[in-house]
């Protein structure tokens, strides 16, 4: 079935998927679910489609070379409508997030401007760029435990430290993987300042923050969690390292590192569901 341009350029499957990792996000931070968990499902899906958005809007050119499909250059959608519709939906996003509190609101207004500058600018600026990019990812999880207030965010910090550091290493190992194409589009990476071996240490000290971090849920999850998130943690650790080796791009992905990391952190992410859904923490005050 072929979606109209306005659903297409959102990606309707990834701001689904990043809105129901919100309401994901106030389950782990508390261990239930209320109605309001709605807005943050509506706000995350639409300030996600937004920056989707308006990532078409300033990748027209080159998409109109390599996604001639895409609702813009396909003429489904002019530069100029998509921008407005782009506004429209930030706009939407953080007025649904005035509902919901006052650190919610703040995440949105922040993420709304800072998905417009990756768009505009930073995409192509080196580790700028993978910063965007890795923070954007954590914040989900930031935004579901900002609804729970102070005693939420202290639970999921952890989570997103986890989610920003390694989605970091993971960035920096994907241009590793890419350094020929990049170069060839001429873009400016940190595997092509740096040189792949250096950027895989880099990547490597990321991962092993995220590591650290995910340790302190500890304290108030308890010996089964522990043992479940070090399981992932020497995982994490061993396919990073194991990167750490390379010195070209096809060895970068012959090892598949940055598929095993994704996987890695998707279960480092069922490892949290379940210990919250457990109840196993012993609460902080």
């Amino acid at each position: 079935m072929h979606l109209p341009g306005f659903i297409r350029i959102t990606r309707p499957a990834n701001a689904t998927i990043s809105g129901a990792t919100a309401i994901l996000a106030y389950f782990i931070a508390t261990g239930t679910l209320i109605p309001e968990t709605f807005l943050l499902f509506s706000a995350v899906l639409l300030i996600t489609a937004a920056g989707n958005t308006i990532n078409d809007v300033y990748d027209a050119a080159i998409d109109a070379i390599n996604r001639p499909d895409r609702p813009i250059p396909s003429g489904e959608l002019s530069i100029g409508t998509a921008y407005r519709y782009a506004l429209f939906l930030f706009l939407a996003g953080i007025v649904i997030s005035i509902f919901t509190n006052p650190i919610c609101l703040l995440i949105a207004v922040v993420n709304s401007i800072l998905l417009v500058l990756y768009a505009k600018t930073l995409k192509g600026v080196p580790v700028a760029g993978n910063l965007a990019v890795a923070y954007l990812s954590g914040s989900i999880f930031l935004f579901g435990g900002a609804l729970a207030g102070m005693g939420g965010l202290q639970i999921i910090l952890p989570l997103t430290g986890i989610t920003l550091f390694g989605t970091l290493a993971r960035e920096i190992l994907k241009d590793a993987e890419d350094i020929d194409g990049d170069a060839a589009g001429g873009a400016r990476t940190l595997p092509m300042i740096l040189g792949i071996q250096k950027s895989g240490k880099v990547a490597l000290a990321s991962a092993s923050i995220a590591v650290g971090v995910s340790i302190i849920p500890f304290v108030w999850w308890g010996l089964p969690y522990l043992v479940g998130i070090l399981v992932v943690d020497l995982f994490i650790l061993k396919i990073v390292f194991d990167a750490t080796r390379c010195t070209t791009p096809a060895c970068i992905r012959e090892i598949l590192v940055t598929t095993h990391l994704k996987y890695a952190m998707y279960v480092a992410l069922i490892v949290f569901t379940v210990a919250s859904g457990m109840e196993i923490f012993i609460p902080i005050d």
